[in-house]
């Protein structure tokens, strides 16, 4: 195949990835507003849609780790880039539809860490950038689940003598802008990922001297994570909003203020973390935070699981296309 349409196939399958990613993390977002019926769904999905695409928008930190930090850009060659990618998104469409909320940056890593360990070895694992991943992974959601806890607690305090009819009806006026605040973090995030394959494949072929995102492809990457928002995975919606626990407005508040904060303070520093795990853990907080018990915990293990399994399914997923690729070209 042509190195220009094959160049071609990887912006088509990356904004691919990126709608999967606008499909399933929509839940993210939007999933609590509209379980406490903050919001109805077609206005929630709007806010959603715009905010998403404004935060792709502001930096692109993030993207630069995917294009760098993964594996090494030395040995990278755009046949890699196109099955890291296909891998991924097979992942992550197949546990959309499932009703599965899991990571799409973790599909996208195990993606890469699949092909490059097939092409060249374990020599080609960026390990400083593994490692910053590594930790975020560990401590994001940590951070989500304290976050969810914490405010919850404040607000407690603060209107401990107030009606709490009335301070849900206060809270799910505030839930709005927790929405907004979650959707352009997520956007900050996780629309970078496809940036940085994007503009990975744009140095392999040598169209880009250096890496440096273009603003074509920030816009691109924007608009395909919108497009995806817009159509919504309502079975994700489902199981974020209703399953983890019964949500009133003021937890819904709790959980998105906390994860949203989160993720943008991370994303500032270039590291790609996985918003379902911080936004499913600032849930189960806010919903600890009243007891133990109002967690169904058995929908969190099958959740959990799926984070578990995530990167090394995308990584065999990812390393077998690619395998193949090798055997018959």
């Amino acid at each position: 195949m042509p190195e220009f349409v094959l160049l071609l196939a990887i912006i088509f399958a990356a904004l691919v990835y990126d709608f999967f990613n606008g499909f399933n993390d929509c839940a993210n977002a939007i999933a609590t507003t509209i379980s406490t019926k903050a919001l109805s769904p077609r206005s929630a999905i709007f806010m959603a849609r715009a905010l998403n695409f404004f935060g792709a928008l502001s930096h692109t930190a993030v993207a630069a780790t995917i294009g760098k930090g993964v594996i090494d850009p030395s040995y990278v060659n755009l046949v890699m880039v196109l099955v890291a990618l296909l891998g991924a998104s097979f992942w992550t469409g197949l546990a959309s539809f499932s009703g599965i909320p899991v990571s799409v940056t973790h599909s996208l890593i195990g993606g890469l860490l699949g092909v490059g360990i097939v092409e060249a070895g374990f020599k080609i694992i960026m390990i400083g950038g593994i490692k910053k991943i590594a930790i975020a992974m560990i401590l994001s959601p940590v951070f989500g689940f304290l976050g969810g806890i914490l405010l919850i607690v404040v607000i407690s305090w603060l209107f401990q003598r107030s009606n709490p009819r009335k301070v849900n009806n206060y809270f799910k006026k505030f839930q709005i802008l927790s929405a907004a605040w979650m959707s352009f973090s997520h956007g900050m995030n996780d629309a970078q990922n496809a940036m940085g394959i994007i503009t990975m494949a744009l140095v392999s072929y040598g169209a880009l001297d250096a890496f440096k995102v273009p603003l074509w492809v920030m816009i691109a990457c924007a608009f395909a994570m919108a497009l995806g928002t817009s159509l919504g995975g309502w079975k994700v919606i489902k199981t974020m909003g209703t399953k983890v626990f019964k949500l009133q407005p003021v937890h819904g508040f709790s959980a998105e203020t906390s994860a949203a904060t989160v993720i943008a303070g991370i994303s500032w520093f270039g590291i790609p973390i996985s918003t379902t795990h911080v936004i499913s853990t600032a849930i189960m907080g806010s919903g600890s935070s009243q007891k133990l018990s109002a967690v169904r915990w058995g929908i969190v293990k099958n959740i959990v699981v799926a984070w578990v399994i995530t990167i090394p399914a995308s990584g065999a997923i990812a390393a077998f296309l690619y395998f193949l690729v090798k055997l018959f070209s």
